[in-house]
């Protein structure tokens, strides 16, 4: 029975609830939504998610090592960065990051989806690139998010299997 409960209790805490993050103001959302060529020598990234999975989830977004935000379920970022360059795109996921590599070319807009997938203990995340025109429906129906707050730091993966041995001084 008690096996039974915490089951439900951890089913429930996946697909209900919802998560908040800090928002911008109904006027950038909608500024963002109007999907513009980026200024002059950049490329525009939209990274979203819209899953119904794990919505009392928030999920950290980094873009090579930059913090792009904690999303949340109903939320996009928008950011502008310079063309021509490949970037990695990561979201922290149950045990290491989840991570796809872009190059983005200037005068375009990108479109990555962030999803959440059942994990072991808790949702893990996983990223996605979407066509423009499905992402642009999807993206019109949520808000944005305020950048530059997660969690923590990006984890390296390659600590997760490092062991616990003290280095010497």
């Amino acid at each position: 029975m008690f096996r039974k409960a915490v089951l439900a209790i951890f089913v429930a805490s996946i697909l209900g609830g919802c998560a908040s993050v800090p928002m911008e103001s109904k006027e950038a959302s909608a500024q963002a939504k109007r999907f513009e060529v980026p200024a002059d020598g950049n490329a525009g990234l939209y990274v979203y998610r819209d899953s119904i999975v794990g919505q009392a989830l928030k999920k950290d977004i980094w873009v090579n090592d930059d913090c792009l935000g904690e999303s949340a379920s109903g939320v996009f970022f928008y950011r502008q960065l310079p063309g021509d360059e490949k970037y990695t795109i990561s979201t922290e996921s149950e045990f290491s990051p989840n991570s796809l590599s872009l190059l983005l070319e200037r005068g375009k807009n990108y479109f990555v989806r962030q999803y959440i997938k059942l994990g072991v203990f808790v949702g893990g995340a996983d990223l996605e690139v979407v066509e423009p025109e499905k992402a642009k429906t999807n993206i019109s129906k949520l808000e944005l998010a305020k950048s530059g707050t997660c969690s923590g730091p990006l984890k390296d993966p390659a600590d997760s299997n490092a062991s616990d041995s003290k280095k010497p001084a």
